[in-house]
């Protein structure tokens, strides 16, 4: 099952660094995990860290908190640590741990089969979408920010803003896109434009990024727009025109109508929100960032349809 190293007391209830075996290849690998002890089974949470960090990370500690003050069970692993080596970025190797930290938090605590929900940002937020296109039977609801789904396309953008995760990309992929067949399929295979179709109307899935992204933050977007494109019906689909625009000019076009005011947003209000099939996109006004409170009201209305 696995064990707790080193487990604080929060409220009487374990928080800490947990050890659990990979089904992706029979490794120990490590996360950070909150059980609250339930009576009945309760919800899961599984967040991701971002692209440069591990999972000691303390970027989500407000989703974490709110899971503690519900009741929820948080699972926060760790997927190989930075994304700037070949078994991390996307691999098989990826995937299966987070699958297993799913499996590890189902044996170690009571866990609604159907309620088990996945958030990340960045880095986060790309694996978010690489676990949508690949695993989207596993999850209640999938919350993705600021994310990234074609790395090829993110190569060449770093190149040209100056950002340093272009050798990230490099490392991750064995090579630079166009460099060998080899190396142009590591690019296609981690990078979940190219799979994120699976996801269309089998999960719950919430894609949203600040509209200064690509601008004072590292990714454009137009990966976030791309990706719903791959999960929504075609005539719910964003126009290459719109999406070029907005990711130039970090503004709707009027032709676009704008969102509904959304609470949990506070501030930071949507500008673009459309969704179709199972798939939501909210463009809204910040840049390269999660809105915690409303990832957490999307994740709480989500189960309180289930319930």
């Amino acid at each position: 099952m696995g064990v707790f190293a080193g487990a604080l007391q929060a409220d009487g209830v374990n928080f800490g660094e947990v050890s659990y075996r990979s089904n992706a290849d029979d490794s120990m690998q490590s996360a950070m995990f909150y059980d609250p002890k339930p009576g009945e089974p309760v919800p899961l949470v599984v967040a991701l860290h971002t692209w440069s960090g591990d999972f000691r990370q303390e970027h989500h500690k407000p989703i974490r908190e709110w899971c503690m003050k519900k009741g929820w069970a948080y699972i926060h692993p760790d997927f190989r640590g930075p994304a700037r080596r070949p078994e991390a970025t996307g691999s098989d190797l990826v995937v299966g741990d987070i699958v297993s930290a799913v499996k590890y938090a189902r044996k170690a605590t009571r866990i609604q089969g159907d309620a088990v929900f996945l958030v990340g940002t960045s880095g986060g937020g790309y694996h978010c979408l690489v676990m949508a296109g690949r695993h989207p039977e596993l999850f209640a609801g999938i919350s993705a920010w600021a994310s990234i789904s074609d790395l090829k396309a993110w190569y060449h953008e770093n190149l040209k803003s100056g950002r340093r995760y272009w050798s990230d990309i490099v490392k991750s992929c064995g090579g630079k896109p166009g460099d060998s067949p080899a190396v142009d399929e590591q690019y296609r295979k981690r990078s979940p434009l190219h799979y994120l179709k699976n996801a269309k109307g089998r999960v719950p899935l919430h894609i949203a990024t600040g509209i200064t992204d690509g601008h004072n933050g590292s990714v454009p977007i137009s990966h976030s727009l791309l990706a719903f494109n791959e999960v929504s019906e075609i005539k719910d689909r964003v126009g290459s025109e719109e999406i070029a625009f907005m990711t130039r000019e970090a503004r709707l076009p009027d032709a676009l109508q704008k969102a509904d005011p959304d609470q949990s947003f506070g501030g930071k209000q949507p500008i673009f929100r459309r969704s179709s099939a199972t798939a939501t996109v909210t463009i809204f006004d910040g840049g390269h960032e999660i809105i915690q409170p409303a990832a957490i009201a999307w994740m709480e209305s989500l189960y309180a349809e289930r319930k």
